[in-house]
């Protein structure tokens, strides 16, 4: 496939995960937000599964709340998420890999609905929340999972493909 094809078909797949992300976070967030006001409760909850809820988080900081604390945390995490979202598309614009596109444009489109979102409100909504008893894996969004999932891609093709023998 051709570069221009290739580059093009990752910044389709980012625009549409980033758009998902963003109509999936507007439209959990409204209903949990008419759970709230409707049950008079702070921390709104859907309970799905034993194992999953759809929960009501603004994250401040990044991966699992880290750094939230700072001030103007948000500025300084904007910055760094658009750095990153340049170089990913560079890194996208010089790909010819097929595979490439595809986890380029998740982690773009993830990364790029996110910081919309962080420029939006100052802070990531996040509402997945799978937990087992207790113990809660942090609360999460479509965003992230496109991350993680771009970023596996990433590392699947480095340890299967480019195996370099000792």
């Amino acid at each position: 496939m051709k570069t221009k094809k290739l580059f093009f078909l990752g910044a389709l797949i980012a625009f549409f995960t980033a758009s998902s992300d963003l109509i999936s976070k507007e439209i959990i967030f409204k209903i949990l937000e008419n759970i709230a006001l409707r049950e008079n409760v702070q921390n709104p909850e859907i309970k799905v599964f034993d194992f999953f809820s759809l929960v009501y988080v603004w994250n401040k900081g990044v991966s699992f709340g880290m750094f939230s604390g700072l001030k103007n945390s948000w500025i300084i995490f904007s910055v760094i998420q658009s750095v990153i979202i340049l170089v990913l598309f560079f890194w996208l614009h010089q790909n010819q890999k097929p595979h490439f596109s595809w986890a380029l444009g998740l982690i773009i489109g993830g990364a790029f609905g996110n910081l919309i979102d962080r420029l939006k409100n100052n802070a990531v909504a996040d509402f997945l929340d799978f937990h087992i008893a207790t113990y809660h894996w942090p609360a999460f969004n479509l965003a992230d999972s496109c991350v993680f999932i771009g970023v596996m891609i990433l590392l699947f093709d480095e340890v299967v493909f480019n195996k370099k023998s000792l």
